[in-house]
This record gives structure tokens, C-alpha cells and sequence, in this order.
């Protein structure tokens, strides 16, 4: 194939000028990965979630988002046990919309105790969470499926892929992992809306505790298939409370159970889940620890 110069460059060439392979530019660098954080269940607790939101620096004095371009990742269980589920779904809304202008992401997942309140298992509800709302009748609408905060709840996601990391409320069993995050989330919000389906069960994603209360060969040998089916090198989940405060760690860093009791129902425990450039950490109040990362 005969190569073709331009006047432009045949004046380089004659003026003794490098060629065009010199004179070519290099590729831009790679965008770096947006840092990750990720925290569990809040129940109900709307200082407590403020607390733990500003030590990940994701929000300034005032409550507003201050995270730029990072992802958030809520990991269910916003109701329930504490008196204010109301104001925490109110928070968690709004900075959803202000992180989206920033150039971030807030993702907040279903949770067990947010499909019992929707079907009218109200078990775990604090009296002063009913009176937030106005009343018992008034919480009931609002939790209808057509309600402002039922209608916003039946439409989370039970499951995300944010970096190298797939997260869930429970866990993700082979069988569903298998199907796919898409197959599940329409799962899930067909039951939801149905208030039946086998993916509301104890070994659906928003119940399912063996990765963690399974004895650790068993439990590593599913959570590996898990994780090939999804393409994903770890698994972040709520759901089990870590009674210590800390952020557990299994299955040789590919398991993370971020449920640390933040709400005061729980113990007031502050600790975030964060993920920069694939390397996983916690930041306590204390300051921050390294957590095991999956081998390459």
C-alpha cells in the first residue's frame, strides 16, 4: 500500500523534523476508577447515617453532598428499629439528586425490612417513626405501593456491580447469581409488587445469610461460583450485624459484611466501606484499616 504524505508533513520531513511517529500524540491516560464507598443498614437512625456519611466526607455540615464524583452504595435496611426511617429516606433522596449534579452516584439497594414494610409487616416499626408521618393511617399510604415513599422503595434495585465488587443487601447464591443482576432485579420487583416469589425467600438476596453463617470452606466454595458468574472479584453485603462495629471479612477478601450496627438500635457503630483504584478499606472513627483484598 503506497503511504501518503501530507504538504504539511513532507515540510517536517524536509526541514529534517522528527516523522509522524514522533509527532504523534500518546493516548490519554485511562480515567481513574471513582472511589467507592459503601455503608449498611441504617434503620431508621437519620443522625447516626449523618455521621457516618460525613466521616466517608460525602457530605459537608449541612448535609449536602460533598462527595464529587464518588459512587454511594446503601446496602438496604433503611427502616425499621429506629424512630426516623422517614427522614432517612428523605436524606438519602435528595442526595441522590445531588450527587447526580456533582458527577456522583447514590445507590441505594431494597432490603429485607423495606419489602416487609411495603406488605404491611410492621413488626420492627418505632412509635415515633409512625408518628413522623403523621399516624398510623398515614404511614400506611405513604407505604402503599402507590404511596410517595412505597412507590419509591418498590423501585431499588436488590443488586449493583460498582467497580470490581457486586453488592447486596443478603447474599447472592449460585442458583441466582447464575441468572444474572438484570434477571434478578426484575425478579425482585415483580415479587415486590406481587408480594410473592421465591426471590423474597430465605435464600433470595435480601434474606440469604450463608456467606456469612455457613462454615468458611462451604461458604467460600459457593460465594466463588457466585462471583464467576457475575464477573466480580468480591461481594459487599449488609443484613448480618457485626456486633463488634467492624467490617467482617471472609473467604480471603472476597466477602465483606459491612452491617456494623450503625443505627443506636444496634449501638451507634460508625464505619464506612471504601474502594479506591481496587484496594478495599474501612474507615472508623478511629481512622482507617486496610481490608483483604481478593488475590489477582
Amino acid at each position: 500500500m503506497k503511504r501518503i504524505v501530507s504538504k504539511a508533513g513532507l515540510a517536517v520531513l524536509l526541514m529534517g523534523g522528527a516523522g509522524p511517529t514522533a509527532c504523534a500524540k500518546a493516548p490519554p491516560d485511562q480515567p481513574a476508577s471513582p472511589r467507592v464507598i459503601a455503608i449498611g443498614d441504617l434503620h431508621g437512625d437519620l443522625e447516626h447515617s449523618l455521621a457516618v456519611l460525613r466521616l466517608a466526607d460525602l457530605v459537608d455540615d449541612q448535609g449536602r453532598w460533598a462527595g464529587g464524583s464518588t459512587v454511594l452504595v446503601q446496602t438496604g435496611d433503611v427502616t425499621d428499629r429506629g424512630p426516623d426511617s422517614k427522614g432517612v429516606i428523605d436524606l438519602l433522596r435528595r442526595l441522590a439528586d445531588e450527587a447526580q449534579d456533582a458527577g456522583g452516584k447514590v445507590v441505594v439497594l431494597l432490603g429485607n425490612h423495606e419489602v416487609m414494610n411495603l406488605h404491611g409487616d410492621w413488626r420492627y416499626v418505632h412509635p415515633d417513626d409512625v408518628a413522623s408521618f403523621g399516624g398510623m393511617e398515614a404511614r400506611v399510604a405513604a407505604f402503599g405501593l402507590d404511596g410517595e415513599y412505597g412507590h419509591w422503595l418498590a423501585n431499588l434495585d436488590a443488586v449493583t456491580i460498582e467497580g470490581d465488587a457486586v453488592f447486596v443487601h443478603g447474599g447472592i447464591t449460585p442458583a441466582w447469581a447464575a441468572r444474572g443482576v438484570a434477571a434478578i432485579n426484575a425478579e425482585v420487583h415483580k415479587a415486590v409488587l406481587s408480594a410473592d416469589g421465591e426471590v423474597l425467600g430465605e435464600d433470595g438476596p435480601l434474606w440469604y445469610r450463608g456467606f456469612v453463617a455457613d462454615p468458611e470452606e462451604q461458604a467460600c466454595a459457593a460465594l466463588g461460583e457466585s462471583l464467576r458468574s457475575l464477573n466480580v472479584r468480591r461481594m459487599v453485603v449488609g443484613h448480618t450485624t457485626s456486633r463488634d462495629g467492624k467490617i467482617g471479612v471472609r473467604c480471603s477478601g472476597r466477602l465483606h459484611v459491612i452491617d456494623v450496627g450503625i443505627s443506636s438500635a444496634y449501638g451507634g457503630n460508625l464505619a464506612v466501606w471504601e474502594l479506591t483504584e481496587e484496594d478495599a478499606g474501612a474507615l472508623y472513627s478511629s481512622g482507617p484499616v486496610d481490608l483483604e483484598d481478593p488475590a489477582p
